[in-house]
């Protein structure tokens, strides 16, 4: 059986994403910084499909908390079919009925995958504790198999990564005010939302209980100060890079192919519907 962290009194029950004197990332920089990590992220794609590596993470924590944001610059360099991003909709009336985690088992990872889980099965622990979508049963029965499963998953070879993303009550505020009132994002904010922010010190029992029975030796969570975006960012990738072994692969050198020679081919005097040039 997975042996618990040492617990540390008023640890969990304290944990706030915590305020930074440090100065704000110029954009520069910080698009530097990520154009380095991109690229290492493709050297862990090339690793990935030639060592038939199987990786999970999951994304989890307060919303507004720069989930998102993270995965999107993750996923935005590499191929979607190594990298494969798995946000799953409300369970259908079918689904309701299976296994709890039966849903989750077909988007788990084979040979040569990295699949990022925008939520997971920690659904139970969350939303459906919070807004009384599981039973007491149903809860109780998730806190003892859920360790045990990912154990399993851990001995199957698949490499189990999880991030908790904490965000602040003052900074949560904000980004939920930005979000009413910029019309580019207001499709981020849903009832759910507005339900995690009036009900913040639910959602934060809830989370203190998840810590408590699934942060193990074996599968730890791994917790993003996001109250600044850009350094959440990169202090996520540049973590989840360094968790997983992966090596440069050295590729055959590319040369590009002289085009062939036309042979008499003539460019059709074709009326193409060519799009109106405004910019």
């Amino acid at each position: 059986m997975d042996k618990k962290r040492k617990s540390q009194p008023g640890k969990i029950q304290n944990l706030q994403a915590k305020s930074t004197d440090k100065p704000k990332l110029q954009r520069k920089e910080y698009e530097e910084q990520i154009a380095k990590l991109h690229a290492e992220l493709v050297k862990l794609q090339l690793w990935a499909k030639h060592t038939g590596a199987k990786v999970a993470v999951i994304f989890e924590g307060r919303d507004a908390a720069g989930k998102g944001g993270v995965i999107k610059r993750i996923t935005e360099r590499v191929s979607p079919r190594v990298f494969r991003v798995v946000a799953l909709p409300a369970p259908s009336e079918r689904e309701r009925t299976q296994i709890y985690f039966q849903r989750y088992f077909e988007h788990l990872p084979a040979g040569g995958e990295i699949v990022i889980f925008d939520r997971s099965w920690y659904n139970r622990l969350g939303v459906e504790r919070v807004m009384g979508f599981c039973t007491d049963e149903e809860y109780e029965r998730f806190l003892k198999v859920c360790p045990a499963w990912e154990r399993d998953i851990i001995e199957a070879g698949v490499i189990l990564i999880k991030y908790w993303f904490e965000v602040s009550k003052e900074e949560q505020t904000r980004r939920f005010c930005e979000r009413i009132n910029d019309p580019r994002k207001i499709w981020k904010l849903s009832g759910m939302d507005l339900e995690s922010h009036r009900r913040w010190y639910d959602y934060s029992r809830a989370r203190d209980a998840m810590f408590a029975a699934t942060d193990t030796e074996r599968s730890p969570w791994y917790v993003v100060n996001g109250d600044d975006k850009r350094r959440a960012r990169l202090n996520c990738i540049s973590h989840f890079l360094s968790l997983i072994p992966y090596e440069e692969i050295e590729l055959e050198k590319v040369s590009l192919p002289l085009r062939q020679k036309s042979k008499g081919y003539v460019e059709p005097d074709y009326p193409y519907r060519f799009i109106p040039e405004r910019y």
